[in-house]
């Protein structure tokens, strides 16, 4: 579902990525477990488009990503989950799920509100609350629920249980469950060892922006 293949990128002239190989397979999770710092997030950014990769290829159900933008490549079906979740602070939960909305997709797991809620069911009750009004927990999983509300086949979570309640993890562990059983790929980025361990099918270990353990 989701190849990469001798991925280097960075920022300028500080190369932070250098040669990464990793696959995902359609229904599982794999874990880029790494410390601060390790590049993380920015193997997600390329994946996505938001950083220009130097060298290598990124594929995704059989689509080059390498040249294309955010956008067109968020409507080929693969969702982003940001580390700083950037939801619209003056819209509400409801308006924030429809600003996410994207058409059914062929071969992904519908997302209705309905089904959004249930899979949250803290959102249902702050269904009119703006963003600016919730708590970093609330808008972890507003920012989930968002990305999934486009029907994405696969999804990028970056450091989805940092500095979150246990209670809150619990949900986003539960929906990283529901998401494998619904056959869709997960690539998260993490610096729990825990939190991997309990989520993850495999995990590809992330030092200095080189991939030490497959």
């Amino acid at each position: 579902m989701l190849e990469v293949r001798g991925l280097r990128a960075g920022y300028g002239r500080a190369q932070v990525l250098f040669d990464l190989d990793l696959e995902v397979r359609a229904g599982e999770v794999v874990a880029l477990l790494g410390r601060n710092g390790a590049g993380k997030s920015t193997t997600l950014k390329a994946i996505m488009g938001l950083v220009r990769p130097t060298a290598g290829a990124v594929s995704f159900d059989q689509h080059d990503l390498t040249a294309l933008e955010p956008y067109q490549i968020a409507r080929l079906g693969l969702g982003y989950v940001p580390e700083d979740r950037r939801i619209f602070a003056g819209l509400t939960v409801a308006e924030n799920l429809e600003v996410g909305r994207q058409r059914p997709r062929h071969g992904a797991p519908g997302w209705s509100e309905q089904k959004l809620f249930q899979l949250f069911p803290a959102l249902a009750t702050l269904r009119e609350r703006q963003g600016a009004r919730m708590s970093g927990g609330e808008q972890q999983m507003l920012c989930i629920a968002r990305t999934l509300a486009g029907n994405p086949r696969a999804v990028l979570l970056d450091e989805p249980s940092e500095g979150l309640a246990p209670v809150v993890v619990e949900h986003v562990a539960r929906a990283i469950g529901e998401l494998k059983q619904a056959g869709v790929a997960v690539l998260l980025a993490e610096q729990s060892r825990h939190f991997t361990e309990r989520v993850a099918d495999r995990t590809y270990l992330l030092e200095t922006g080189i991939i030490r353990q497959p």
